[in-house]
This record gives C-alpha cells, structure tokens and sequence, in this order.
C-alpha cells in the first residue's frame, strides 16, 4: 500500500526511525483509502517521520503522543526556523486519532471543569437525559444558553442561586433578544424555563422564575413558504455538468432534495445500506431518529445508480455521498448540502431571498398542491409528525386556503 507514495524502497526505509517507525506503513495505508494524493501524502509521512525522530531525541516513547506533545514539538520545529504548514497540526492530530483507533495509545482525558458553574451543568444534563428524556442534540442547544446565563449573572465567583431575582431573567432575556434572531430567542427562552425548573425541584429557589422567561411572541403561519417555480427548479439541475464526478454528485443529491423533498441532514446521513434496489425504496433517517421508507422515483434511483457506478470515490465510509478531496469521507454536515446548492443557484443565474435547502423542500410540496395533492398527501412525503406543520402550503393557494378557514361564529351557513 506504500508503493504509491515510495517507488524507492531505500526512500521509504529512511522514514523508518523512532518510535513511530512500526506505524508509518498503517497511516499511509489509511491517507490511501482517504484518497489523499501522491505529493500531499509523501508530505504527511515525512512529517510523521520527522516526529518520530523528535519524539527519540526527546528520549519519548509512542504512549508520549498527545495533543500537547504535538503542540510542543511544532513550537520546536518553529523555533528551529524550519517550515510549519497549515495543516501541519491536523495530521499530526489525525496521526494520533489513528493510534487511537487501533489501541496503540489512550484516549485523551476528557477536562472536567470543576467550577461551580461546570457542576451545575452537568447536574443539569443529566436531568435533561434521565428525567426529561431529551437528545444529545437538545442537550447541545440547551446547556450552553444555560451556561452563557449563569457567567453573565454571577461570573466566575460563588452561584449564589437563592438570590436570583425577577429582575435578573426579564432584563438578561430582554437583552440577549436584541442580539438573537426569533428561533434563536424562542431556544433561549426554553432552556431557561427549563433549568429553572430544575433549580425549584432541587430547592436551589424559592420563586417560580420559570413562569418569570419572557414569551417571544412567534405568530405561526406568518410568513408565505419560499419556493421555485418548476421551470427554475430544472433551471437548477440542468447547471450540473454531469460529464464529471462533482457533477454526478451534485446532480444526485439536488434531486433528492428536489422530486424527494429531503432535509439537508437526511442526504447527508444517507447510507448505502439505506437503498433497497429490489423494492425500489429509500429508507430515511430523520428527526428524532423516525425512519421512513420512501418509493425511489425512476429518475432518482438512475441518477443514484450512475453516481455509485461511476462517479463515487472508493473509501471505506457507508455514506452515499463523499467529499471530493482528501479525506474522503461523508460530508460533515447539512452546511455542505446548502453550499451545494448556492453554488447551483449561481450557475443557474438564480438569486431568491432564500438560498437555503429547505428551497427545495418547499419548492416540491407547492407544487404538489398546485397539481392538486391534498394537505395529508404533502404531509405523508415531508415525514410531518403534525397536520399543523402542513398548513403553511395552503397559503400559496387560494382554494386550499378557504378549505382550511373555520366558519363565523354566528354566520351564515
């Protein structure tokens, strides 16, 4: 697996010094599967290998390999007037992350903040887990806004939590709303009515603070959806160039997201274990961990089938989708899915308000309204938990719109 990077066996003989030396020939292996190319790769190992030589000056074995051995070792090769590259620390932190992986070192310990502030949230997270039942995701969201409170309020001295007062929660909300957009607001407010509830079941206070959070006013169903029409949306995938692989790619997921009204994540999570070729189904990880099986139009399934053929790099990752330069791997998030798609919309010479993937979503049920499926139909492809979530479409159509309106108290029948 070497020989791509070292035609030269004395070449790749001279890397092989310190303590390192026995894990050089796993890493290339690895940078190989990533798809790392020849130069970049050649430059990786000699890294490595330049380390596993600091490492034997420093008379340090392979368990010495930490975040901050690299870091030190970087300072040094600083301080010797020696090139650092950018992505210098990454691989080194990639090499480590490898031993790892393959038990050759241990993990890094996790740093515990032991302030008061850090004992509180973590008392705060597992009620959220163990008594509320919220995800790993929620928890993310909840106990940062939490955190960011509490410092404002009390800093890094003594919480004092009994002394909290009305005052306290009204002015903090009220001047973290000028800062936040309304959803953002809206998670605020509920994080804090949460941990208050926390606080009162422990006896940590004595008022009610929860009923004390400021409501953000939120008036559902205000805003008109945001959608293409048909012709723009054609417009859209006919700026792939499909005659190469970021093109198939591209192309691909577009479509999901255009004939299947996918959510970003849901394309980015998608396994090839998700697609049942025989049944001609799809199955869709999405919220709160709900999956669905979705019929695979024609169309889609030949454009999935041409990518996986053709186009998608060999790697070890299940994902469907892979990024196209080194590390090969799944894309990191839904952020790569609405870059995807700006960058069509540019080359198609569109610009809406709302460059978002959700676009696209949108863009499918109004025109599955339009040709005349009904609120329940839209509702059982986008995976809506709540008719509610649906109604928003109607506004885009005067006729469904009227079938939605509830009669006048009083009036006329």
């Amino acid at each position: 697996m070497t020989m791509p990077y070292y035609t030269d066996p004395v070449a790749w003989q001279r890397l092989h010094m310190g303590p390192l030396s026995g894990h050089l020939s796993t890493f290339a292996q690895q940078l190989a599967e990533q798809g790392y190319a020849r130069q970049t790769a050649r430059i990786k190992l000699n890294l490595v290998a330049t380390f596993s030589q600091w490492l034997e000056h420093q008379h340090l074995g392979i368990e010495a390999v930490d975040e901050q051995r690299i870091q030190t070792f970087l300072e040094d090769l600083s301080q010797q007037r020696r090139c650092v590259r950018r992505g210098d620390a990454a691989t080194l932190k990639a090499l480590a992350t490898h031993l790892r992986d393959n038990g050759v070192i241990a993990g890094p310990s996790p740093a515990m903040d032991t302030s008061a502030v850090g004992q509180l949230e973590r008392e705060y997270a597992r009620y959220l887990v163990q008594e509320r039942g919220l995800s790993e995701a929620s928890l993310a969201n909840y106990v940062p806004l939490v955190r960011r409170f509490l410092i404002d309020r009390f800093g890094h001295g003594p919480l004092r939590l009994d002394q909290l007062q009305l005052h306290d929660v009204t002015d903090y909300v009220l001047q973290q709303a000028t800062m936040f957009r309304s959803r953002r607001s809206q998670l605020l407010v509920s994080a804090l009515r949460s941990f208050f509830r926390f606080l009162r079941q422990r006896g940590e206070i004595e008022l009610d603070l929860a009923a004390a959070v400021p409501t953000v006013a939120h008036w559902r169903l205000s805003s008109l959806p945001k959608y293409l029409l048909p012709e723009q949306i054609e417009q859209i995938l006919q700026s792939c160039d499909q005659r190469t692989v970021v093109g198939q790619r591209d192309y691909t997921v577009l479509l999901l997201l255009a004939r299947l009204g996918l959510r970003a994540g849901e394309i980015v999570h998608l396994c090839l274990e998700d697609l049942d070729w025989d049944a001609g189904l799809l199955t869709v990880r999405g919220k709160g961990g709900q999956a669905a099986r979705l019929p695979l139009p024609t169309e889609v399934g030949s454009a999935l089938a041409r990518y996986l053929r053709d186009g998608r790099p060999r790697c070890s990752t299940r994902r469907v989708f892979i990024r196209m330069k080194a590390p090969q791997s799944g894309f990191a998030s839904s952020v790569a899915i609405d870059s995807l798609l700006r960058r069509a919309l540019k080359r198609a010479n569109l610009s809406p308000a709302f460059k978002g993937s959700h676009l696209l979503r949108h863009s499918l049920a109004t025109r599955m309204l339009r040709n005349g499926a009904s609120m329940a139909e839209i509702g059982q492809l986008l995976r809506h938990r709540q008719v509610q979530t649906t109604e928003i479409y109607a506004k885009v159509d005067a006729t469904a719109l009227g079938a939605l309106a509830q009669p006048w108290p009083g009036g006329a029948l």
